[in-house]
This record gives structure tokens, sequence and C-alpha cells, in this order.
């Protein structure tokens, strides 16, 4: 624990330093491309879509796109990953002590619930996308991508909220059955023309797949 006094705390070892002016006009930037990429594929279909079009929709020069995504589908990706940025921020801020199945459960709700503009408008952008995906390749393998970097970020937030000790094969599993959940939940839910909210929505499918996937997680916490 930290001697210096409550004015000048010492940073948490899994937080991070506030972005600078520059990482935030870049990530600005970034999803300004992203809408317009996001926007076109719904229009047109990636097919129908070029690199060129989506920088000239989004405002930047075509060398400005390439600087910052490597393909047409590559610059849906902040997009794509918004939501589970903001699930383990919201992970991340749980109270001590609490079981890790309910911190999941709670912030998965939380995330997913819609009950702002931009959780819905980022909900609605994703099902655009994922219905576009399906018949785009490259588009899937982006959505893989994106899921797969977020299980591994995953992990350090279970590892500092879990118990000292506790298996990392453990963490592991339950990063990946988490981050299952929340894919299957969204990829089923864009499927349909279910609402953002209420049943059928993303946050009462992704805590019904991650009740399924962790029995033994809750299990185990209950016992304990």
């Amino acid at each position: 624990m930290s001697t210096k006094p409550p004015s000048s705390p010492s940073p948490s070892p899994s937080a991070s330093p506030p972005p600078s002016l520059t990482e935030r006009r870049k990530a600005a930037t970034q999803l300004d491309i992203a809408r317009a990429a996001a926007g076109l594929f719904t229009e047109r279909g990636p097919d129908g879509t070029t690199a060129e079009d989506i920088a000239q929709r989004a405002g930047v020069a075509l060398r400005t796109f390439y600087r910052y995504f490597r393909s047409k589908q590559d610059a849906v990706a902040p997009l794509l990953a918004g939501g589970a940025d903001r699930w383990r921020a919201e992970l991340a801020a749980t109270e001590p002590g609490t079981a890790l199945h309910e911190a999941l459960e709670r912030s998965i709700s939380g995330s997913l619930a819609a009950e702002d503009p931009e959780t819905e408008e980022g909900l609605r952008w994703t099902r655009g996308l994922l219905r576009a995906a399906g018949h785009d390749p490259a588009l899937r393998a982006v959505w893989y991508r994106v899921n797969h970097e977020s299980e591994e970020r995953l992990r350090g937030v279970l590892t500092a909220l879990a118990p000292p000790g506790t298996d990392p094969l453990e963490l592991r599993l339950t990063a990946g059955a988490a981050t299952a959940a929340i894919r299957i939940a969204l990829e089923t839910w864009a499927e349909t023309d279910a609402p953002a909210r209420g049943e059928g929505a993303p946050a009462e499918l992704a805590v019904r797949c991650l009740r399924e996937l962790t029995v033994g997680m809750r299990q185990r916490d209950g016992e304990d």
C-alpha cells in the first residue's frame, strides 16, 4: 500500500495513464473513418465500397486512411471494439470482494443495456456490420480479431479482480467464456429484428450465454 499522502496517490498497477491530446485526436479520426466505412458498408456492402470512398466520406486523404488501417474492412474495427472497451472498463471498476461471476454478469448487462444514445448507436452499427460480415470473409476476420484482442485484455482485468493464487488457466477459461458469451449474443441478435432493450436484446442474451458457459464458476463461488 502506498505511503504517499492522499493528495498524491500512487496509480493502480493496472491503471493506464490518460491519453494525450494527440492520442485523442488520433482516436477521433479513426472513429470518423470507422463510421464512414460502416455507413457505406450498410448502403452498398463491402464489395461496393472502396477505401477511396471511405476516405472521401470521412473527409480525409487516402494516405491518412492507410496510415490508420490496412484495408477497408479493417476500418470498422474501432466501432466493433468500442463496446468491449466500455465493458472492460466497467468490469475493472468492480467493488473489491465481489464474486467474479456477479461482476461479469453486472458489467455485461450494464455495458449492453442500451440505456444511452452512445451504446444504442454502437449496437446499431454492430448489427449492420455483422449482417454484412455474413457475406464478406475479410469483415468476419476483423470481427474475430477484435474478439480475440478483447479476450487477451480481459485476462488482465480478471487477474486484477481475482483472489490471489487463482489458477491462470481458470482465468483464461473465464475470459474466453465471457468473450464468447458476448460474441454469440451479438451475432444471434444481429440475425433478428429484436429491439436493443428487453427480451431478446444483447444484454439479456449475453447474460444467458454467460450463465450457460460458467456454471462451474458460479457453483464454486456459491460454495465459497
